[in-house]
């Protein structure tokens, strides 16, 4: 992607089910758990470099001493200035008591059996220290405190906070962060208070009291309870003090988790691959957390998977987790990206007019490798078939020349651009900024012939096109090509998400001002005024009862049309070649990516009601002119109260 987006954040759980002896004497160290959380977090760096965050709960801590610890950091070097800050708390003693493992477990921060981290990348356009996970409800009561890490962005923030209201309650913050984390704290104090009323009429002291409610806790139970209305895409991890651990992921599959665990851990993590570097694992020992599902394990050590909510008839797990953001080391996701770069093949020849002896094959950024393999594979393979056409169908008429010349052409494939330095465009302004930003890649001189090639550049996806039309198009003309075709291995980006990436405002996407730019070429202007008139009609609906009216915006045209205006508009003038822009068939990304339907940025069939909320409020404060009053989905809580 060459747009810089925000997107989704990482998470992190590791519990230890052997005393820290056994690490130790195994292992070298008692500081194997936070040694694996460090390789956890620094796996998944690509989820997030605006913060991060690390949470530890110590068992059998004694009276007088910290059971639960935070380290939380802002900027892309957080994770090292976290774990920095935990090593430097370690300094303070004697090499001698860091030896004494009965010392280190009472005494020394972050000795812990419990581990959670988090890499943050802020989507709701709240930033700072405060919103960095996880977040830390600290209680007398190890029962009742709770240290929280998620990727997600839930909808219906304002039926959750009205929630909180109607049980007593008076949230400090309106963010779904804190929504959660007061919605979760709430439901585990009275789960804690209702073991505690039940327990103290057996005669059992305090102390006697506060450890079967530990060992009692239904975290299932809260979890179902704090869940119920939920609208939006997450998967929520936690920590509570007296032991327990949890990860629970929404019931239409939206986000991802994953989890392993034998005799001596449990562990939780957004993406797979990561847990099978860490613990040098097959695929097959790590497993993906159902939609729905929750993965507990007990103070005990015990460990089971409970089904918290009940799948949704259709489970839309993402699809740009399989194009963008996950780790492309996955074993599936490797071979999925390189499919969508296959299935490309048929456009990209039409694009070309089948003219493979004047076109050079090409990619941009590094993210976009792995679907430019599958491209190339599919050309050769359609050039090989193309060859044993011509082969059969001329028989022995061919001489060993001809035969020789046949099997000797190849798909010409170069390294065109490269990623430059990251150059300090922030200190320039105006048309200085941009002519700086033109030269954030570079090109290979002498890959193409001037004026006689054709350039065929894969992306794997496009937003909203600033990068492309500031400096990458600019930068490829320089080779002369006489035609630039730029390949989108995703579909048009049509949708704002709300599910935890950055993506909210409607003007960002180039689809959609491609498609009003024609709207307004072709005197269609009553088509944007009867679609703000029916979402203005349908503003102050229940969630549920609201329509993709959007929709109506991209229905007069087809999606080459669409294509053609985006490469028109991110054509300068000064661009002496062609430029075409292909994009991916929605049908064909599901070809690719058969398990992950959850399509709703091309498609805008958002999976939940809140979704549908969400593009209605997006698509009126574009034309309203109100789109920097908010990136997200904001509603005016107090002006619902007096409706």
């Amino acid at each position: 992607m060459t747009d810089i987006i925000k997107h989704e954040c990482g998470i992190a759980v590791i519990r230890l089910l052997k005393p820290l002896d056994y690490y130790y004497n195994k292992y070298g160290t008692w500081q194997y758990g936070l040694d694996k959380l460090y390789l956890l977090m620094e796996k998944q760096h690509n989820r997030g470099q605006e913060g991060a965050g690390l949470g530890a709960v110590k068992l059998e801590a004694s009276p007088g001493n910290e059971f639960i610890f935070r380290e939380r950091a802002l900027g892309s070097s957080a994770i090292s200035e976290i774990f920095t800050r935990v090593h430097d708390s370690f300094q303070q003693f004697t090499p001698v008591q860091l030896g004494d493992l009965k010392f280190v477990k009472q005494t020394v921060p972050f000795a812990a059996e419990l581990f959670i981290g988090h890499l943050r990348y802020s989507t709701t356009g709240k930033s700072g220290l405060t919103y960095v996970h996880p977040l830390l409800r600290r209680n007398n009561w190890a029962s009742r405190s709770l240290a929280l890490a998620g990727n997600f962005n839930m909808t219906n923030v304002d039926e959750m906070f009205q929630q909180l209201i109607e049980e007593g309650q008076h949230p400090r913050d309106y963010a779904d962060t804190f929504v959660m984390l007061e919605s979760l704290g709430h439901y585990l104090d009275r789960e804690v208070q209702y073991q505690y009323d039940h327990l103290q009429r057996t005669g059992l002291n305090g102390h006697q009291i506060s450890r079967q409610i530990e060992d009692k806790l239904d975290i299932p139970f809260l979890l179902k309870r704090a869940s119920r209305i939920w609208d939006g895409g997450y998967a929520l991890c936690g920590l509570i003090g007296s032991g327990d651990a949890f990860a629970l992921r929404d019931p239409w599959g939206i986000r991802s988790a994953f989890y392993y665990h034998d005799e001596e851990v449990a562990v939780v993590a957004s993406e797979r691959p990561v847990i099978q570097t860490a613990f040098n694992l097959k695929k097959e020992q790590v497993h993906e957390l159902q939609p729905g599902e929750a993965y507990v394990v007990k103070r005990n050590g015990s460990i089971s998977l409970q089904q918290i909510q009940e799948p949704k008839e259709k489970i839309t797990p993402c699809s740009f987790e399989r194009i963008y953001f996950s780790r492309g080391s996955d074993y599936d996701i490797y071979r999925e990206r390189k499919k969508l770069g296959e299935l490309l093949v048929p456009k990209i020849i039409e694009a070309i007019d089948d003219d493979f002896d004047n076109t050079v094959f090409s990619f941009i950024p590094n993210t976009a490798e792995v679907a430019y393999y599958g491209m190339q594979q599919g050309l050769e393979d359609h050039f090989n078939h193309r060859k044993a056409q011509i082969i059969l169908e001329r028989g022995n008429s061919l001489s060993k020349e001809e035969i020789d010349r046949i099997l000797s052409k190849r798909v010409r494939a170069e390294k065109v651009a490269i990623k430059d330095i990251k150059l300090r465009t922030f200190i320039a302004q105006g048309k200085t900024r941009n002519d700086l930003a033109a030269h954030v890649y570079d090109v290979t001189y002498g890959s193409l012939r001037r004026g006689k090639d054709n350039l065929v550049i894969i992306d794997d996806s496009i937003v909203r096109g600033t990068t492309l039309k500031q400096s990458i198009i600019k930068i490829l003309d320089r080779l002369d090509p006489k035609k630039i075709i730029i390949v989108s291995s995703s579909p048009q980006i049509r949708y704002p998400d709300c599910y935890g990436i950055d993506m909210s405002r409607m003007s960002e996407f180039i689809a959609f001002k491609a498609a009003i730019a024609l709207l307004k070429e072709r005197g269609m202007q009553h088509v944007i005024d009867e679609v703000y008139r029916k979402s203005v009609a349908q503003k102050y609906k229940p969630k549920e009862a609201i329509i993709n009216h959007v929709k109506e915006i991209y229905a007069p045209f087809s999606d080459e049309e669409i294509s053609a205006k985006i490469a028109e508009m991110l054509t300068s003038p000064d661009i002496k070649a062609e430029v075409q822009i292909v994009f991916q068939r929605i049908e064909d990304l599901h070809r690719a990516c058969p398990n992950n339907s959850g399509d709703w940025y091309f498609s805008g069939n958002y999976p939940t009601p809140g979704g549908n909320r969400l593009v209605n409020n997006a698509f009126i404060n574009y034309i309203e002119g109100a789109e920097h009053v908010s990136q997200q989905l904001t509603i005016d809580f107090k002006k619902e109260q007096h409706d």
